[in-house]
This record gives structure tokens, sequence and C-alpha cells, in this order.
């Protein structure tokens, strides 16, 4: 919140004109006229009062919690109030102001001056954002009670945010502006948190959630005419059960010391925990078979022929009595399989059948999926089979060649994103990781790197113990946010882009490789990562709207050190989650940049993360090491069965993968340059034939046919009449024309 108690009476709206009643008593229509006169005081050239108009609009904004009695009270008034705000052009005024501040040339110049940077020096652009954050958030999340004009305005607000219409661009692109022009050094006073946050939930909501990706998928399925999704992978990977991580050699070396010191451990040692909670269970048995009440974590785990000789004397042991057998009747149901659907990919039924042919037949076919001819009857069961689960596709199927002529090219809200970033996509991406690596827990801090504290620090430094714990508190609460939005935003872009044209993910991806977001990932995760998710950088006492509803608490240096009663960060949780999956979309089906994760042995990295007890990021942990499992070595393999149980159990099976054993013909020497090389070049012809053949006139599709050419309309100056027919004299009828020379040879 930018206020606090003792800020409340002097930002309190002055409601003279109403008679001296509190907002929440005015009627629909007094609140639009005083919202019209800050509309008005807003266009002032006094500066402070600018800002004095804005720091109202935000009070309004944040809920008139001077006037409310409880939580409720201020996200009902805020709610209302902000629906108004939009309806009265608020956000449109907001956004010149923005641009205006972003343009003041005066104020970056004595920011990159200054030798240290505060809060103060940017207090107009915060309140600026604050507002808009607000508007954004509010306006985009849809709740039961939303009234019809309500919901008319979201879509108004969504298809305006997304549509080219500040200054010729998407409202996110504003943003993309000031991300670089930060780290560029030339605005070191930009309120970054805040600036990240707005353009996250800006594409959030012009783009939309993952749910809203699920049901575009469904579509674009049926418009390519395509079989249905097997699953919705949002619901297969809710109802999945967190996995226990692997035991370190110290934890089982000092469960063997409790056991022998006879204070015996509630759970049996083994040499590693089941990565799953049904591990060591046949997974198509009937889970019926055992108590539903009996806790997963207390049973034996072990593996047969895994056993550690320090272990033998304890696993060892007579099996526990099986439970109470259920009436027939109860235990008749289907067999629980594995998580997912199988995929294969066109790639693989082809190059089953070119062995299947040189193997049968003696000769191939190039890219023929369709003749079986001279194959034995098992081997078209298996392409059978095979395509029935052909479900890898890339939207939208790219087929067009240029002689076609101009495709038609839907302005979706990712295509005008895409048109709008593609210019200056490899700054955006080089500026955001350089945010990421600043605010990553295991980043050092130098003097040269760029300051993202700049609107956390306050202009006096703390000067009691109290003060610097909150501050730190600040600090690391303000790093953890930054990595929040990065990451979901650079997630949601990959797979927008991804689903709407398979070569506009693919640049964004290249660009984030070549800009070492592999090494970078690896760098965050390489930390205690138990410490960074349980991380407890919060002060609950001052969230809003609790802390200017309730009076507030003294806050004392126990009370900041206990910090809140939560197991976990899921701030950070969500993170880690999220920079696994952009992990997984960098290197899937890329061998070099799998060779990456290898080369910079990202396998006990990963590993260490697996104790994170949360089902999502387990999942995404085990499906980096499945693709790296068959270059890590047998020995890797042999010794981490635990590990690859889990992912045969959890990730879903690509029928034809040989990930488990290492035979794949793709495990060969790998080059970096010529892959990325090849796919570059892709890439620049489809952005040179969708986007640039208007400047590229010589490389243009030509039209060869005489009746086109001649039945086309060409648009001629109106002066042309005039003096058409003397130009048909001078160029045409005296000029003498051998026409037989056309007829000689040259």
């Amino acid at each position: 919140s930018e206020f606090s108690k003792a800020q409340k009476k002097k930002y309190k709206l002055n409601l003279s004109d109403s008679r001296g009643r509190r907002w929440i008593e005015l009627t629909v229509e007094e609140q639009r006229a005083y919202v019209m006169r800050l509309l008005d005081a807003l266009e002032v050239t006094d500066r402070d009062k600018r800002l004095k108009v804005a720091r109202a609009i935000l009070y309004l904004a944040q809920g008139v919690f001077d006037e409310c009695d409880t939580e409720v009270d201020v996200l009902h008034w805020s709610r209302h109030n902000i629906f108004l705000l939009y309806d009265m052009g608020i956000f449109t005024a907001l956004l010149e102001l923005l641009s205006m501040e972003i343009d003041n040339s005066q104020a970056c110049s004595s920011a990159v001056r200054k030798p240290a940077i505060s809060l103060a020096d940017s207090t107009e652009l915060r309140v600026l954002l604050s507002i808009m954050y607000l508007m954004v958030e509010t306006i985009r999340v849809q709740t039961e009670d939303d009234r019809p004009e309500w919901i008319a305005a979201r879509e108004a607000f969504k298809n305006e945010l997304a549509s080219p219409l500040y200054n010729g661009e998407p409202f996110a692109l504003l943003l993309f502006t000031m991300v670089t022009k930060f780290c560029s050094m030339n605005a070191p006073h930009f309120p970054m948190k805040k600036v990240l946050l707005l353009l996250w939930k800006t594409i959030l909501f012009t783009l939309g959630g993952f749910e809203e990706l699920q049901e575009m998928k469904v579509r674009h399925r049926e418009r390519l005419n395509l079989s249905p999704l097997p699953e919705d992978s949002i619901k297969v990977v809710r109802a999945m059960r967190a996995a226990s991580p692997p035991a370190s050699a110290m934890e089982l070396i000092e469960q063997q010391q409790q056991q022998k010191r006879g204070r015996r451990s509630r759970r049996p040692l083994v040499k590693q925990d089941s990565l799953d909670t049904y591990n060591e269970r046949d997974p198509f048995k009937n889970d019926d078979a055992r108590d539903e009440e009996e806790d997963p974590e207390d049973t034996d785990s072990g593996i047969e022929g895994e056993v550690d000789p320090l272990d033998r004397d304890v696993i060892i042991q007579p099996p526990p009595p099986p439970p109470p057998l259920r009436p027939p009747t109860e235990r008749v149901n289907f067999p629980k399989g594995l998580p997912w659907a199988p995929k294969v990919r066109e790639k693989d039924i082809e190059h089953f059948l070119e062995t299947s042919r040189n193997k049968f037949i003696g000769f191939t076919l190039g890219n023929d999926t369709e003749t079986l001819v001279g194959l034995p009857r098992p081997i078209h069961e298996s392409v059978k089979t095979l395509k029935q689960v052909t479900l890898s596709v890339n939207f939208p199927l790219d087929t067009r060649v240029i002689s076609q002529g101009e495709e038609e090219v839907e302005d979706t809200p990712a295509e005008m994103l895409y048109l709008g970033m593609l210019p200056n996509l490899s700054q955006y991406v080089i500026a955001l990781l350089k945010l990421l690596l600043a605010a990553a827990p295991t980043s050092k801090a130098k003097t040269d790197s760029i300051n993202i504290l700049a609107d956390v620090l306050p202009e006096e430094m703390p000067i009691t113990v109290l003060q610097s714990m909150k501050l730190g508190i600040d600090v690391n609460r303000h790093k953890e946010i930054i990595v929040k939005a990065i990451s979901a935003l650079l997630l949601l872009l990959l797979k927008h882009f991804k689903l709407n044209h398979i070569y506009q993910f693919e640049i964004v991806s290249q660009h984030l490789v070549f800009a070492n977001c592999i090494p970078l990932i690896l760098k965050f995760f390489n930390q205690n990562i138990m410490s960074y998710i349980s991380a407890k950088n919060s002060i609950c006492v001052l969230d809003f709207p609790h802390c200017v509803v309730h009076e507030m608490p003294e806050l004392t240096a126990e009370s900041l050190e206990a910090g809140d009663s939560s197991q976990f960060c899921w701030r950070n949780l969500f993170s880690c989650i999220n920079l696994l999956r952009i992990l997984n979309k960098l290197t899937k089906w890329k061998h070099s940049r799998t060779m990456m994760l290898v080369v910079f042995k990202s396998a006990p990295i990963l590993k260490r993360a697996l104790k994170v007890k949360q089902a999502m990021m387990q999942l995404y942990v085990l499906k980096l090491l499945k693709i790296q499992t068959k270059y890590l070595g047998r020995q890797w393999r042999k010794s981490n069965m635990k590990t690859m149980s889990a992912i045969y159990q959890k990730v879903r099976h690509r029928l034809n993968d040989d990930w488990a054993y290492g035979n794949d013909i793709d495990a060969r020497p790998w080059d970096f340059q010529a892959e990325e090389c090849a796919l570059r070049e892709s890439i620049e012809k489809f952005n040179s034939r969708r986007y640039e053949r208007n400047k590229n006139g010589d490389f243009a599709p030509v039209d060869n046919c005489l009746q086109s050419v001649l039945g086309q309309r060409v648009e001629l100056p109106e002066d042309f009449h005039y003096s058409y027919e003397m130009w048909l004299e001078r160029e045409v009828f005296s000029q003498p024309i051998q026409w037989e020379g056309l007829l000689q040879n040259p």
C-alpha cells in the first residue's frame, strides 16, 4: 500500500461539494461527477498538484479504506471504484502521464548522475503504476456477482490493451520499453518491480492464462480436423500426488545411529525413499488392496536387489500383516494406470518404417508412412497403433509456399504482440534475463550490476536493528516478486507464441538460449532449494488491506524473525515451477540444448530439487532428467534406479523412445552451432515471408498471369488524363518501332 495510518487524513477525499458526506454514502452519479473533477485536475501543469490528484485516485482504487470497517468492505469498494474509474476514462489519462514520465529526459539524466537512488526518485511513477496495476488485476479477475456492464467492460478493456491503440502498439510494448531503458542504465529510477508486475498481468489478461490456453488448443485441433486431446494436462498434474525425495547418505547414517541408540524411526530405513507414494506397487494393481487411511509415507519402498549393506539388518524383517480383505463387491474396480496417454511423433513412425523396410525388404521409401507392401502382419499392427497416438502437432501447420502469394494472418492478441516485439525482441529478452540474474538469490552483489532495489530503499538508511531487519525482509521479498513476475511472463510468452505459430516460439527460445538462459536457470537452482521454498520474507500485519483496517501491532525483532506460520512460500514455489517449465521448453526435442544440460552437470542440481515434495515441481524435474538419462552413462542409471522408476511412473511415455537404455540414434556427437544456424535460417525465412514482404520487394512473388495483370485496377493520379494524350504522342507514336526485330535471334 502507498499509504500508512498516519497518511490517511492527508489524502482523504475532500467532498465539501457533497455536503461532507462520505464516499460510500454518495450516489453513483455523484461519484461519477467527482471522478470527472479529478480527471480534469490531472491535466494541470503543476507537478505537485498532479501528484496530489493521482494519490486521490489511488485512494479510490484501494477501496476508500478509511471509511471501511472490514477487509471485505475494502475489497468490495475497490472493485466498485475501479470499474467506475475505467468507465470514466481514467486509464487513458494515466497512460498519457506515464508516457510523459517515461520521456522525461530531465528526470532520467538527474537519476543517472545520482550516486544512490531511493524511493523518492520514483514517487509519481509508482503512484501511476500502482493505479494501473490495480485496474488491470481487478478488472481481469471475474467473479460470480459481476454486473452485466462489468462483464462488457472487461472485454472492452481486454481488447483495448491488446490492440495497437497506444502510439500504434499494444500497451505491453510500452512496458517492455521501460524495462529496456532501465537495463541500459538510461533510466535507473524506474520502479522495476511494479513495471514487471504490470507487464505480467497485462500479458496474462490480453493473451490468457493456462486454462484459456487449453481451450485454445482444443479449438485449434478441431479446426485442423485432429483428434481431441486425450486429457486435460492441468487436471492431470493437479491430481498427481507429491513424492518422497531420495534420502541422502548422511540422513541414512543418522537414521541408523538413532535406531542403534534405541530411538527407532517411525518409518523403516531404506536406501532411498520412494520418489512416489505408490512407487513399489504395481501401477496397474487395484488401489483398494490397501487401507485408504494408511499413511503412504510409512510404508517400505525398497526395491529388490537395491538394498544397501548398511540397511540389511533393518530391511530384512518379517513383512507387516496384510490389511483385512474387503468384500468382493467392493473390489470390482478398474486397475490404476499411468497418468498420461502416450504420444509419438511422425518422425518416429518414419524411422520405425525405414528400419522395418531395410530389415524385411532391403530398400527404403524416404518419408513414406503409408506404403506397407511386403511388410509382415505385426508391422502393420504396430504402425496402426503408432498412428492412433500421433498427437505431437505444432500450431499452425506451416505448409504454405511463397509462390501462393500473401497468406492470411489472423490478428490475434499474440500475433499483434509478436509483431510489435519483433524489431527489439533480442533487447527485451536480454533485459528480462539481466533482471532475473540480479534478483536470483545466488547472485553476488557487483558494483557494475543493475540496481533493482531503487524502489525499495528509503532515502535515509535504517539506524536501528528493527529497521534493518524490516528492510532486509523487504529487499528479499522485492527480489522474490521480480523473479516470480519474470518467470511467469517468459513462460506465458513461450506457450502463447508456440500455439500461435511454432516459429514465433522458436525465435524467442533461441534468443533465450543465446542469452545464456539455460545456465542462468541452473545457477538459480544450484542453491539450498528447500531454504528458498520455505523462506519467510513477508510481514503479515503489513499486508494490504489488513494493515489499513486493523490496528497495527508493535513490530519487534522477535516477531519479524519468526515470520508467518505457513510451511512454504508459495511465491517461490511458483517461480521454481515456472523456471523448470521454461527449461523444459527450451530443451525439448533439441539435441544440442539437451547436451548443454549434460555439459553444465545439471543432473545433481536437478536431483536436489526433488527434495521439494510438490507433485508439479517434481514432474518437471523428472522430465529434465529423462531427456538426458541416455547421455549420463550406465553407471548413473544403475545408481539412480529410484529416480528412473519415478520417471517411468510420472512422465508421459513416448512410444519408441529409448530413453532408459542409451541406444537412441540421437546419442551422437553434438554440433550446437550447426543446429542453431539451421533453425535460425528457417526462422528468418518465416519472418521475411510473413512480415517483411513490402520491405524486400525484389524477393516478392511475381504475378505472371497476363489476364490477372491486365485485370488489375491501377490507381492513377488525378492529373493523369490531362497529359495522357501528350505523353502518348511523344513516347509512342513519334518513336519508330522495329517490330521485325522481335522475330530475329539475339
